[in-house]
Parts: C-alpha cells; sequence; structure tokens
C-alpha cells in the first residue's frame, strides 16, 4: 500500500458515513491505499455501517474496536496503526470529510524525513445539517467553507511557514484531526503516547517527540485542509488547555523520544541506560544494578535514554540523555548544581520493589 488512513470515530455513525464517502469520492491519487476505522467502543450501529461501507468499497476498509474506557485517543490511533500496511499514514478525525484532492496533495507533497500537518475548516451547524451521504460526490466541499475560516487557515499557514523559517523548538504543532507521517517516523517514536488518557495534548507530545527524533514539520494548509461536521463539543473537553487532566503529565521534562507505552510496551529492561560507575558503593545502587542487569547500559561519555545520578555516592551526569535522573534515599540530600541538571529527582528507599515500580514511571 501507497498509503494508510486511520480514522478514529466514537459514536458519530452520520459523520463517519460521510467521512469515508468523502474517501471514496477521491480524485487524481492512482495509488493503492486502505482505511482503518479505528473504533473507541461504540455502541451506536458503527460497526455495521463500516462492514456495509467496506463491502462496496473498491478499496480495502478493515474496522478494529474494543470496549469504550473514557477517552483514549491515542490508543485508538495507535490500534489503527498496528494493522496499517502503508507506507505512509494519513491520520483523520471521524468528523472530518475530505475535499477530492485530499489524498493527491498529500502524495504529491510528501518527502522522506518530513510529516505534513493539516488543520479542519469548521462548517456552521446548518451547513453540516445539510449534509447527507449519497450526495457528497456532486459537489465541491471546499466551496462550504465560509470565508473567515478560510483566512482563519490562511493566517494559520503563513504562521506555520514562518515558524519553519525560525526553526522554533515547538511550532508547527500536530493538529490530530489530519496529518500524515511515514510510517517509519511514527514507529521511531513508538506511536501516540497511550499514557495520554483523557481530552487533550496527545498531538503536542507526539509532535515534540517526531521533533527530537530529527522529523521535520510542515504545513500542508495552502494545499488541502478537511472540513469539521459540527456536532456538540465533547463532554470531556475543557475551555481551556491547562484545565485539562494531561497537562501536568505533557509538561514533565525528561520527554523520552520513544515513549514508554505506545505501539509496543517498553519496560525499563528495554531502555538505555547511562548508570553511574559507583553502583556497587550504596545499597540504593546494588538494587538499581539489579534490577537493570539485563538493560542495554551506555559507557561514560556515550549517548543514552536516561542518565542516573544516585545520593548517597559521588557520581555527575556524564552523558547526553534524554532524561537526567536523580536518585536520592530519604535521609540523604543532594548538591544544587546536581538538583539543577536533573529532569527529575526522587527520593526514594532501597527496596527493589519500590525501585522498580519508580523505573516504569520515568520518561
Amino acid at each position: 500500500m501507497d498509503l494508510s488512513l486511520i480514522v478514529n470515530t466514537f459514536q458519530k455513525p452520520r459523520h463517519l458515513a460521510l467521512v469515508l464517502e468523502s474517501i471514496a469520492a477521491q480524485q487524481g491519487f492512482t495509488g493503492r491505499f486502505e482505511v482503518i476505522v479505528a473504533d473507541d467502543g461504540s455502541t451506536d450501529g458503527t460497526a455495521d455501517m463500516v462492514a456495509s461501507f467496506a463491502a462496496a468499497a473498491a478499496f480495502p476498509v478493515r474496522f478494529t474496536s474494543e470496549p469504550h474506557d473514557g477517552f483514549r485517543l491515542a490508543a485508538v490511533r495507535n490500534r489503527g496503526a498496528r494493522l496499517a500496511t502503508g507506507d505512509f499514514l494519513l491520520f483523520l478525525d471521524g468528523d472530518c470529510i475530505l475535499p477530492r484532492d485530499h489524498l493527491a496533495a498529500y502524495v504529491d507533497r510528501r518527502r522522506r524525513g518530513v510529516a505534513h500537518l493539516g488543520a479542519s475548516a469548521r462548517l456552521p451547524e446548518a451547513t453540516s445539517a445539510l449534509l447527507a451521504p449519497g450526495n457528497l460526490a456532486v459537489g465541491d466541499l471546499a466551496a462550504l467553507v465560509p470565508a473567515q475560516e478560510r483566512r482563519l487557515l490562511a493566517r494559520r499557514y503563513r504562521r506555520d511557514w514562518w515558524h519553519n523559517v525560525l526553526r522554533h523548538p515547538t511550532r508547527p504543532r500536530v493538529i490530530g484531526c489530519n496529518f500524515g507521517v511515514w510510517r517509519n517516523d511514527f514507529e521511531r517514536v513508538n506511536g501516540c503516547d497511550e499514557r495520554f488518557v483523557g481530552w487533550g495534548q496527545e498531538d503536542d507530545d507526539l509532535g515534540l517527540r517526531l521533533r527530537a527524533a530529527g522529523v521535520r514539520l510542515e504545513s500542508i494548509i495552502d494545499r488541502t485542509f478537511s472540513l469539521h461536521v459540527w456536532h456538540p463539543t465533547d463532554s470531556s473537553a475543557t475551555r481551556r488547555w491547562r484545565d485539562g487532566p494531561n497537562v501536568a503529565y505533557f509538561l514533565r521534562h525528561g520527554r523520552l523520544t520513544a515513549c514508554r507505552r505506545g505501539l509496543v510496551a517498553r519496560p525499563a529492561q528495554t531502555l538505555r541506560w547511562g548508570l553511574p560507575t559507583d553502583l556497587a558503593a550504596t545499597k540504593l545502587g546494588l538494587a538499581l544494578d539489579s534490577l537493570l542487569v539485563d538493560a542495554p547500559r551506555s559507557e561514560p561519555g556515550e549517548p543514552c535514554e536516561i542518565d542516573v545520578v544516585v545520593r548517597p555516592g559521588g557520581g555527575k551526569f556524564i552523558r547526553s540523555a534524554e532524561c537526567r535522573l536523580l536518585l536520592v534515599t530519604d535521609n540523604s540530600g543532594a548538591e544544587a548544581g546536581i538538583r539543577r541538571r536533573a529532569d527529575r529527582i526522587e527520593s526514594i528507599d532501597s527496596q527493589a520493589g519500590s525501585l522498580a515500580a519508580l523505573l516504569e514511571t520515568i520518561g
């Protein structure tokens, strides 16, 4: 497959039917593509609707679902990505219909080492109500976009272009309703971080980790955008992003490029550690050495994912690392310089059980 479209959905069969029809109406793209509908446990006939569409579609359509257990967009996207066979993954929300040249635009623009960021124009409630499955192929969907939304998209594109010129460290941002990424780049960062449960920040986190992996993020709004079909706001959404349930986790220091809970689980023994040279000098160091006996280790001066300093002890941060971890026992301290360099400081006893649980939370 040249392209895999991964469409996430939950309890919106009408919207999803519109999205699937807009995919079927694509023009100008001659490659092979597939559609994976990743459902978050809908109980409203979504599965039957997808099965009916798949039976008549001229391209492969697959469906995956698990019982609903809260807002788990990161997990839903990963589940769809695991089924995908295309070299290029195009993620799409199940309430965003596509103009007829959407796939052609992504395929024409894509190049290795770059993720392309789309956006959505919001259709008014009245316009959205007029859309019906069976009628999308006869009209120009882009003509439905209000002038104000077009101006907003043009402004966003100029802003995104300027951020790339300035080599901004965090912008442009991934907007999950519509973005494309090479499969190998998505796998390199271990997909979406499934520790994000509830509304918000999973897209921002993915964008930061893609950047850390050397992937360039570029807007494609000048070429195409999706159209968001109106529906009431999700009850779990917060009015301000800073009030969301994932904000504290998103703002953590020491973010690993390949997340711990993504396409695959990454237990502590699979990470590359930088351990202090004086491990044998303390009880805590010996417990750490025992827990990570099978884990890959970096020599002093070699890069690692997590560089560790233990107090009491005499070690220092001596490696290039994505996370600098300072472990201190309950009755010991650490000098101010070491504390300032640490991304994460944990007070811990020397019992292997509590230490093992702690190591699973790092990153």
